[in-house]
């Protein structure tokens, strides 16, 4: 079909300019630099774009040019839905975003199955630099960004030295939680973990796997009870754990069900999120076990549903650590070598956790 002879072609930076009367690169400042214009010219070109329908100067254009992209790439090895799902992850995009918008730059979500191999997304991601979200220290998804010749920075795991890294004393804050709970009596006790490694394991945890997890804020976490508890006399390698994959409230839930189904003389299940935390309190409650009469449960990440359930837990300041990722990462100031940002825990103690009753006095439900 033939074009109409009244469709106009839409307008160019050269046509608007020539519109004007001004220099193209004035109708550039007008978007790109209005700080070097009259707020009246300014006010002009951009209302003459419009009328004309001129869009703004080509993005795609503009960063071949620059060679910037003007945006920052988050990686996280989950679904993108995870995003905007898991609490904590949510805190860590808002403290991530909050920094990108005092820099000016944008973000963009570059999520990765944790179940494929399939690093495309991270080679096409037209970013300036990486936000590395918590993965595995064996992870291809991180051999493909540290390829990529642009600064990264790495949230929790894995410990790489040689970039830059926000994260807490996991060891220290899960041994602050071992020794409240030795405190109060605790010796035979279950654990739920999160996943520790690529490959999907929904069942109980060898002491090998633990000592060799490629998740090392998990490992951290494992090691710091087995050594608490072992100076207080527990056979870390009778303690059962039970790890799971994936990241929600009924893995916590089903998980606390094979602890509960091999030792019903557990008086404490200790979760390393609290996520899971929240899936043992249910499964506790489905049993009819009293919490922290019969069983006591602890998390760890401090989210708000887990604090208003009387959850004890770690409290670790999320948001901040997105804040702090994203200050690294478009700090202008040549680091030089490899910086460290470790962030302060605190050990909240919720109604969530007692001491065990004597052997005579317990009971575990039907």
């Amino acid at each position: 079909m033939a074009r109409s002879l009244n469709a106009r072609r839409p307008a160019t930076l050269a046509s608007l300019a020539a519109e004007l009367g001004v220099s193209r690169t004035t109708v550039s400042n007008a978007y790109n630099r209005p700080d070097q214009l009259s707020p009246e010219l300014r006010r002009r070109v951009l209302e003459t774009a419009r009328r004309l329908g001129y869009p703004g100067p080509d993005p795609v254009a503009r960063s071949l040019r620059t060679r910037k992209a003007g945006a920052v790439g988050l990686l996280l090895t989950e679904n993108l839905s995870y995003a905007f799902r898991d609490p904590a992850a949510i805190a860590f995009l808002e403290g991530l975003a909050l920094a990108c918008e005092d820099a000016g730059t944008g973000l963009l979500l570059v999520p990765a199955n944790p179940e494929r191999e399939d690093v495309a997304a991270v080679h096409r991601a037209g970013v300036d630099g990486f936000v590395v979200y918590s993965v595995p220290d064996d992870d291809p998804h991180l051999a493909a960004v540290l390829e990529r010749p642009v600064p990264t920075v790495v949230c929790d795991q894995p410990e790489i030295g040689t970039v830059d890294r926000v994260g807490i004393d996991d060891r220290g804050a899960m041994g602050r939680m071992a020794r409240h709970l030795i405190e109060l009596g605790h010796r035979r006790v279950g654990v739920v973990c999160m996943r520790l490694a690529r490959d999907r394991n929904d069942s109980f945890v060898p002491v090998h796997r633990q000592h060799e997890a490629h998740f090392h804020v998990q490992r951290a976490r494992l090691e710091a009870l087995a050594t608490e508890f072992a100076a207080a006399g527990v056979d870390w390698t009778g303690v059962p754990v039970v790890e799971r994959f994936d990241h929600t409230i009924a893995s916590g839930s089903t998980a606390a069900a094979q602890l509960l189904d091999r030792d019903p003389e557990i008086t404490a299940i200790i979760c390393t999120s609290d996520i899971l935390g929240l899936g043992a309190l249910a499964e506790a409650e489905r049993r009819g076990l009293r919490v922290p009469q019969d069983l006591t449960v602890t998390g760890f990440d401090g989210i708000p549903d887990a604090e208003r359930a009387g959850l004890t837990t770690v409290r670790q300041p999320v948001l901040e650590k997105g804040r702090a990722a994203g200050r690294l990462l478009l700090d202008t100031v040549d680091p030089g070598r490899p910086r460290t940002v470790t962030l302060d825990t605190e050990l909240i103690v919720g109604t969530s956790s007692g001491a065990p009753k004597p052997a005579a006095q317990q009971w575990y439900g039907p």
